[in-house]
């Protein structure tokens, strides 16, 4: 018989493996009010800074993953890939199937995922790394024996580090490209704009600050008022003006061709590596 869904003031979340993309979660749930940080734990082996890390804003730190488990309704594995298959298979006795597995391991598959757990109650997320600061893109994919109600708690947690989307895995190689990678992108895209202010004559610090605040407010203005990008650059682009000027550049140079291919050839990548 089916155990009935832990609500939420009762559950309880552990992180196998303590590094920065837990810490991110880990905050952000708090930070939130969605759960108090005692519900929360990991386990520390050998780094005490990452203990203290943990331990400063009030998550349970023990010194065996089997503790985690034990003490946790959803279990998030936060390791690397190439030690995933290890972690679990350690702790494959105690994943019972009245815990949610979840994996934010990148290039691991939900198959492999169930194989090794000994059951398919398992979710797996791929989050990008702006989850650090609360404006992070997941993409979850569901197991074969999670629920709605499954994909909705993860959701829920994920959506305290940003946005929570949900595709079917055969796109996962593809999300690496875009929301994965995509980040470094955009980082080469402020550095350059900050450059061309330079040598526009603008002080560096002013130009980094105008460079990253314009990319914020220009994805924010996407997200909130549903335009579509081609609409918002028509909108600022005049006859014969200052901005059609640069985007005339910028197709010179292929801007948005050489965007496009970056976003495929990681996803390519992407799919190379999960063959490997």
């Amino acid at each position: 018989m089916e155990k009935p869904p832990v609500p939420m003031e009762y559950l309880t979340v552990g992180f196998i493996g303590a590094g920065k993309m837990a810490e991110s979660i880990a905050r952000g749930i708090v930070a939130s009010g969605l759960l108090p940080p005692h519900h929360m734990s990991t386990a520390v082996h050998s780094n005490p800074e990452r203990h203290d890390v943990f331990q400063s804003f009030g998550v349970s730190v023990f010194s065996s993953n089997e503790e985690v488990v034990e003490e946790s309704d959803v279990v998030i594995f936060s390791v690397k890939p190439q030690v995933v298959k290890k972690a679990i298979t350690e702790l494959r006795s105690k994943l019972s199937k009245d815990k949610l597995l979840v994996s934010v391991a990148a290039g691991i598959k939900l198959k492999d995922l169930q194989e090794w757990a000994g059951h398919d109650r398992f979710i797996r997320v791929m989050p990008n790394t702006p989850a650090a600061v609360g404006e992070g893109a997941s993409v979850m994919s569901l197991g074969t024996a999670a629920t709605e109600e499954d994909g909705a708690l993860v959701a829920k947690l994920f959506g305290s580090v940003g946005k929570m989307f949900k595709a079917d895995e055969k796109m996962f190689d593809a999300v690496t490209g875009l929301s994965g990678s995509g980040p470094a992108y955009i980082f080469l895209a402020i550095e350059a704009l900050a450059d061309g202010g330079v040598a526009a004559g603008l002080p560096r610090e002013l130009a980094l600050g105008l460079a990253s605040q314009t990319v914020l407010g220009a994805a924010t203005m996407v997200s909130k008022t549903g335009k579509h990008p081609g609409v918002l650059k028509d909108d600022v682009t005049s006859p014969g003006g200052t901005t059609i000027a640069g985007v005339h550049e910028l197709e010179k140079g292929s801007f948005r061709a050489n965007l496009m291919n970056a976003v495929v050839a990681a996803a390519n990548r992407s799919r190379d590596l999960s063959q490997s």
